[in-house]
């Protein structure tokens, strides 16, 4: 019965997201806006976790218009990924522009493979599709959906850029492999996680738990560490590539990778408050803290 009712599920999802995919990329704002209004626990949890950080806000700007311009980008993002996921997405595509490319050829030159840590910021299942298609293979760390046929509906439509998915349980063998093979890794810092899986450290402000798994892959790989973000700009999206991050040379290795985790969580910190309206504010992100 169960598989029989995740067919159905996934027949659903295609008959809903193929309609969907002819949209133009327009009509995901007005679905933002959409969920804005009828999601209220999660606009909500949004404007609370929105208003009890350490954002500083310019005048004229309230966090219900940040949030609501936060749904809005969800909205878009989902349209356009899923027009990419069909083969309509080439214009979404080549409006991406990569800045700082010099910066990941230094870093991938040092030949012990790349850790590419970011934020749900923008459209960020975009960014690892871009990479892979111009680059080399990026490989995720994610968890598997639910529904294993849903799941590989989304395996096929990734791979045809090259992007992989390393499933989080697990994934530490994955991910060395990948690394000291000179691979790709991308990994999203700013999802809670629990307590044997990172630090409580602050975030916006607030404490939160945050996953240690890019710093102890870093000093057991010797992989470069680079923040990489996209972000909107007028006719499309940036992605920007900071250099490589200094570890901490603390001897005490505990320690150690805990400034190295505070250090890397600050990028995306820093990510957020240049560009607040693009990040996940909905997510539970202080939860257990």
């Amino acid at each position: 019965m169960k598989k029989i009712n995740w067919r159905l599920q996934a027949l659903a999802v295609l008959a809903v997201s193929y309609p969907l995919s002819l949209l133009p990329c327009r009509f995901g704002e007005i679905l933002g806006l959409l969920l804005f209004h009828v999601w209220k626990s999660r606009r909500l949890i949004a404007i609370d976790n929105l208003k009890k950080s350490d954002l500083v806000l310019s005048n004229g700007i309230t966090p219900e218009s940040i949030v609501r311009e936060s749904f809005r980008n969800i909205g878009r993002s989902f349209i356009e990924i899923i027009k990419v996921y069909y083969g309509r997405g080439d214009a979404i595509m080549n409006k991406t522009e990569i800045n700082n490319v010099g910066n990941y050829l230094a870093a991938k030159a040092k030949g012990r493979g790349v850790i590419v840590i970011t934020g749900h910021c923008s459209n960020w299942e975009l960014l690892p599709l871009v990479s892979s298609s111009r680059s080399e293979s990026v490989s995720g760390v994610a968890r598997p959906l639910n529904n294993p046929y849903i799941n590989s509906i989304l395996e096929r439509a990734r791979s045809r850029y090259g992007s992989k998915i390393i499933y989080k349980r697990g994934a530490l063998k994955s991910v060395m492999a990948t690394l000291r093979g000179g691979g790709i890794v991308g990994i999203l810092m700013d999802q809670s996680v629990l307590p044997n899986e990172g630090f409580i450290i602050d975030f916006l402000g607030r404490k939160a738990w945050t996953t240690k798994m890019p710093a102890i892959v870093a000093r057991k790989t010797g992989a470069a560490v680079l923040p990489v973000f996209i972000r909107k700009v007028k006719g499309g999206y940036e992605i920007d590539v900071h250099p490589e991050v200094e570890l901490s040379k603390n001897p005490i290795t505990e320690e150690a990778v805990l400034e190295d985790t505070k250090r890397f969580s600050g990028y995306i910190e820093d990510n957020i408050r240049q560009n607040p309206s693009e990040w996940l504010w909905l997510h539970r992100r202080w939860k257990r803290a």
